[in-house]
């Protein structure tokens, strides 16, 4: 059984949730370039280096939320392969519900995911540094398959298909609660490209 977190983990993750929440609100109120890492401390009820302690940035709080996916992505998220084939087809199958798992976290609070998403489209910095996110989580899927037996260059085809159907469904959801369910339509489209000659 793991052992429950010590008083000092609990405080310390209590402190970057307020920095998380604190920074949030304060992006919605005054935009992102007016605030700075001292206000985001100040509403947190933090020191400066608490703040970073946490975040090396303020764009990185912006992004806590693909950290923390980040690091729960893990090898028994995914299944082991049904056959000896392990084609880019299984490999996809194989990502699709852990895919789906990020989408439904990420839109857990689907106010909080439009004002993520409308924050980082409008300021190209964030962009950048969401695109870069979006690759280490499309190579940590790939690496996932590599520990489940994936050929490599597969296996990274496969990290960044599955990464390219949650983007797909970021474009063509018409509300953040349909995040998930556009992303399954998705990978429906991926997985049918070598079936059925669409």
């Amino acid at each position: 059984m793991p052992s429950s977190p010590s008083l000092v983990e609990r405080k310390q993750k209590a402190a970057r949730e307020r920095i998380v929440q604190a920074a949030g609100e304060l992006f919605a109120e005054h935009g992102f370039d007016a605030v700075s890492v001292s206000d985001i401390a100040e509403r947190a009820e933090v020191g400066r280096t608490t703040f970073f302690r946490h975040f090396g940035d303020k764009q990185e709080v912006v992004f806590a939320r693909e950290e923390a996916l980040l690091a729960s992505l893990t090898v028994e998220n995914i299944g082991v392969p049904a056959t000896d084939r392990r084609s880019a087809s299984d490999a996809v199958s194989a990502l699709q519900p852990l895919v789906l798992r990020m989408c439904a976290h990420i839109s857990e609070d689907p106010e909080e995911y439009r004002r993520h998403e409308e924050l980082v489209e409008r300021h190209a910095a964030l962009q950048g540094r969401s695109a870069v996110k979006a690759s280490l989580i499309a190579g940590r899927l790939g690496a996932l398959l590599v520990e489940r037996g994936w050929d490599d260059g597969v296996a990274q085809f496969a990290g960044h298909l599955a990464l390219a159907c949650y983007a797909t469904a970021q474009v063509t959801a018409p509300r953040s609660e349909a995040l998930v369910e556009a992303t399954r339509t998705a990978f429906e489209q991926a997985l049918s490209l070598g079936r059925d000659g669409r």
